[in-house]
Formats: C-alpha cells, sequence, structure tokens
C-alpha cells in the first residue's frame, strides 16, 4: 500500500449481462495523496467492467510500467492492460507492445474528447487498443458515491452501467471511440 494512502474498502455485486458474469468482489484499495476520488472511482468501475479472479490492481500513481489494472495469464503474459484517464502515446504503444488486449477508459474534466482527437490518428493503427470514454458528469457523480466503506451493486448490459450505493443510483453510458483486440 501506499505511503499515507486513503484506504478504502469497497464490496461489489456484479451483474455482467454481457458476458453472463454473476460474481461478489471485496476489494482493499489505497488512494494515494495525489489521487482524486473520481480516479479512484473509476478504477472501482474498470474493475468491474472487467472483473475476474486473475484482474489485479498495479502499483498505482506514476508507475510507467504497470497500468492502472490489468490480467495475466498462468505464465505471467499480460492478455489486458487497463488504463485510465489520458495516457501519453509512448505509454499506449508501449502497452499495446506488450499486451494482447489494451483498453483506456478515457476521462477528465479538461478536454478527454480533445484529448482523443489529438491522439485519434497516431492509435488508429494499433489493433489490440481500445479506447472508451466515461462522461465526466457521470465520473463527478460516481465520485460522490465514494466512502471508506463501500456496497455497490452493479448491473451491465450493452454499454450501459447502472450503480447502486443503498440510497442512490447512477446511470453512465459508455461511449466506445474505437474498437480493437
Amino acid at each position: 500500500m501506499a505511503t499515507n494512502a486513503t484506504i478504502y474498502k469497497a464490496v461489489l455485486q456484479i451483474s455482467d449481462l454481457d458476458r453472463h458474469y454473476f460474481q461478489d468482489h471485496t476489494l482493499t484499495l489505497a488512494r494515494h495523496p495525489s489521487e482524486t476520488e473520481e480516479r479512484l472511482m473509476v478504477r472501482v468501475l474498470t474493475f468491474a467492467l472487467h472483473a475476474d479472479e486473475a484482474l489485479s490492481f498495479g502499483r498505482g500513481v506514476g508507475t510507467e510500467d504497470e497500468p492502472s489494472l490489468w490480467q495475466r495469464d498462468a505464465t505471467g503474459a499480460i492478455d489486458l492492460w487497463l488504463e485510465i484517464g489520458q495516457p501519453d502515446e509512448k505509454t499506449i504503444r508501449q502497452a499495446c507492445g506488450r499486451s494482447k488486449q489494451v483498453i483506456i477508459y478515457v476521462y477528465g474534466p479538461r478536454g478527454a474528447e480533445a484529448w482523443w482527437e489529438n491522439q485519434r490518428a497516431s492509435l488508429d493503427r494499433l489493433k489490440n487498443l481500445a479506447v472508451i470514454l466515461l462522461p465526466m458528469e457521470s465520473v463527478r457523480s460516481l465520485a460522490g458515491m465514494a466512502s471508506s466503506s463501500m456496497q455497490l451493486q452493479l448491473t451491465i448490459q450493452d454499454g450501459q452501467v447502472w450503480i447502486a450505493n443503498g440510497t442512490q443510483t447512477l446511470h453512465l453510458e459508455l461511449q466506445r471511440l474505437k474498437s480493437g483486440g
């Protein structure tokens, strides 16, 4: 765990109708002092969207050689590299070279769409890369659900995500900017 990190515990009840995946997961997350609750909750969402027993979190903010989350096979090869935010082109290319599939969940208060337009031409060639836009308004609402001890129910179907915490429900629509893998 990171030094001076804030610890969050989350119990996720995941019903992914697209993958026929129905499982509960208990997560312990460390939020680095420089990490926002928005980013923390996007990590939780990303975990839920790809939940698997082999999926794990990377070492965290500022670690360039590891993604936010990843899944390795039994030999240690990287099957899935999941990144969040607006990574630079060099990082994305390296990830695509090291992993079978790379998915970036892009969001941000300062122009996630503009980031994509600037990166699109150079990243379109990467066949194992997918890019998904998370609407910033939804990310802010998701961050409002953050607490040191969370119980979240997530239902996923056709690019739609419903997240409930017992007092509120959030509907989030994933916007696929690039398909790949």
